[in-house]
């Protein structure tokens, strides 16, 4: 029988965002025990927060923690004693920054519930770089991979398309080029930095499984080319690892890797091939890599 989902309540003075997105994180820390996120935003009235406590209380038997950004530190202590009640723990996410802060600088913070954060400097080059992720996705526009930061190769249903648009929401311009076994990339494809290019690959098995439900999907059972036979993947990737060859990228095997881990290594190295060759990855804005 699977364990009894964690209830994580967030109580925030906003939308809860902030804190749901940092509950998400330290859940996934967790695999093997379950956890839901309860979100009670914009409480910022003792009022509210009595009714949000109420809701809590009928829950305290499922397991709880409450998570809080609250900037009203009459309400975050009422909070505090809230759970000290019921006996439940209460991770205060804001208030202890809020008190550094203020005894580093020697300034009070303002204490102003739902004041906007402003635009983060690296927005609009992240909206950017998704657009061009997007009007870059499958080897469209090849005339545009110069322009791009990265630009990932691999044989078809290998991941290309959700690296190329989580790094592209990281803010890096990424295009992605299907290898077909038997047809010559575009020419464009060999004019650019050949440490921009990045091959992935997969395992063959997984491969064909993720191909025929792909076909499922599309409401057909089999294709005559052998796109979903284990026997012709390993032909086709025989061919295709001979143009990555050609293309002078190393090649990454995602089969065991996260998408966020998978980013990571892309970006470490494009990052390393870059300084070797002379040239330099460009960073999104607001973002500082210091060299080791």
């Amino acid at each position: 029988m699977p364990a009894q989902p964690m209830e994580i309540h967030v109580i925030a003075d906003s939308t809860g965002e902030t804190a749901a997105r940092l509950a998400r994180a330290a859940q996934a820390q967790f695999p093997s025990h379950p956890f839901r996120i309860i979100r009670h935003p914009r409480v910022m009235t003792a009022e509210t927060l009595f009714e949000v406590v109420d809701h809590v209380r009928g829950r305290v038997d499922r397991g709880c923690v409450v998570m809080s950004t609250l900037v009203n530190s009459v309400l975050r202590d009422l909070v505090d004693d809230a759970c000290a009640e019921l006996g439940i723990t209460h991770i205060d996410l804001l208030g202890p920054a809020l008190q550094r802060l203020e005894h580093v600088t020697g300034s009070e913070a303002e204490r102003v519930a739902m004041l906007p954060v402003g635009v983060e400097a690296d927005y609009f080059s992240r909206i950017a770089a998704m657009e061009f992720a997007v009007r870059h996705d499958d080897g469209q526009h090849p005339e545009g991979l110069k322009d791009a930061d990265i630009v990932l190769v691999a044989a078809s249903r290998c991941g290309k398309t959700p690296l190329s648009m989580y790094l592209g929401y990281l803010g890096y311009k990424t295009a992605n080029v299907p290898l077909v076994a038997g047809i010559r990339p575009p020419e464009e494809l060999y004019a650019i930095d050949k440490w921009r290019i990045i091959g992935l690959t997969l395992d063959p098995q997984l491969l064909a499984e993720i191909r025929a439900r792909r076909i499922k999907g599309m409401g057909a059972h089999k294709r005559s080319d052998g796109y979903t036979e284990l026997a012709k993947i390993y032909d086709e990737f025989d061919e295709i690892k001979a143009i990555q060859r050609g293309l002078g990228c190393p090649v990454l095997d995602t089969t065991r890797m996260a998408l966020e881990e998978s980013a990571a290594r892309i970006i470490d190295i494009v990052d390393d091939r870059a300084r070797a060759n002379g040239g330099a990855l460009r960073r999104p804005p607001g973002e500082m890599t210091v060299a080791p």
